[in-house]
C-alpha cells in the first residue's frame, strides 16, 4: 500500500503523540500513579512541564535534552518511545491499511510498547495491562473479522499455557524461577491476538533473539518482555513468509 505524504505525515504525528503518552504510562503505572492528573512535570525541580515544552520528538530536541528549569537531563527514552511508534503506526498503516484491523493491530502493539520499556525499567510487567489486553484481544474476535474467537481463545491458552508449563518445569529440575507470571500473561495476551500457530512462532524467535543477544551482550539477566515484542512485530509483518518456510 502507498501511503500518500500528507496521510504519512498525520500518521507519523499521531503515533508521536500518542508515544508521548507512552512515556507517561511507562512512567507513572509502575508507581502506580493516576495517568491524568497532575500534568506532566520534571521529576528533579517537580516544575510543571509547559505545552511548548512537551511537544513530542521536537522539544527534546529544541531543549538539547534537558529541563528548562534544573538543566537536568532528559531519559533518551522519551524520544525513542515517541520516534518509535511513529515508525509503528506508519509501518500498521502501510500493512493493513484503513481497516478495523489496523485499530486492532494499533492497540496491541501500543500495548506491547508500554509493556516493553516497563519491563526494561522495573523488571515486571504490570497486571494492569496484560489482563485487560487478554480480554480485549478476546472480545474483539467476536465483533471483527482480524481472527476467530475459537483461535483467539487457544491462542491465549497456548501462550500462557506453554510458558506456564516451562516454568513450572523449571522450578521443578532446578528449585528457583524461569521467568515471571508476568511474561506469562504477556505472551496469553499476543495469542489472544494473533492465534496458536503465530503465538508458538513468537515464542520461538523472541528466546532465539534474546539468546543472541544475551551471548553478545554476556547479559544473563535479561527482561523477557522486550524481545516477545519485538517477536511479535515480526511475526505480524513477516509470518506468512516465514511459514511458507516449514511448511
Amino acid at each position: 500500500m502507498i501511503c500518500p505524504l500528507s496521510t504519512g505525515i498525520l500518521i507519523f504525528v499521531l503515533g508521536a503523540v500518542f508515544g508521548s503518552f507512552f512515556n507517561v504510562c511507562i512512567y507513572r503505572i509502575p508507581k502506580k500513579k493516576s495517568l491524568i492528573s497532575p500534568r506532566s512535570f520534571c521529576p528533579k525541580c517537580q516544575k510543571t512541564i509547559p505545552f511548548y515544552d512537551n511537544i513530542p520528538i521536537i522539544s527534546y530536541i529544541i531543549l538539547k535534552g534537558k529541563c528548562r528549569f534544573c538543566d537536568e537531563s532528559i531519559g533518551l527514552r522519551y524520544p525513542i518511545v515517541e520516534l518509535l511508534s511513529s515508525i509503528v503506526f506508519i509501518l500498521c498503516f502501510l500493512k493493513f491499511g484503513m481497516h478495523l484491523s489496523l485499530l486492532v493491530y494499533l492497540v496491541l502493539f501500543s500495548i506491547c510498547i508500554i509493556i516493553s520499556f516497563i519491563d526494561l525499567d522495573t523488571g515486571t510487567i504490570p497486571d494492569v495491562l496484560t489482563i485487560p489486553g487478554i480480554i480485549l484481544g478476546i472480545s474483539l474476535s467476536l465483533f471483527t473479522k482480524y481472527i476467530p474467537f475459537i483461535k483467539s481463545l487457544i491462542g491465549f491458552v497456548v501462550g500462557a499455557g506453554i510458558l506456564l508449563l516451562v516454568t513450572i518445569l523449571w522450578k521443578l529440575l532446578f528449585k528457583k524461577e524461569a521467568m515471571g507470571g508476568g511474561d506469562i500473561k504477556l505472551l496469553g495476551m499476543m495469542g489472544a491476538f494473533v492465534g496458536p500457530v503465530y503465538v508458538l512462532f513468537i515464542l520461538f524467535t523472541g528466546s532465539l533473539l534474546g539468546v543472541i543477544f544475551g551471548l553478545v551482550t554476556r547479559n544473563r539477566k535479561l527482561r523477557f518482555g522486550p524481545f516477545l515484542s519485538m517477536s511479535l512485530f515480526l511475526i505480524l509483518f513477516f509470518g506468512d513468509k516465514l511459514l511458507k518456510l516449514f511448511s
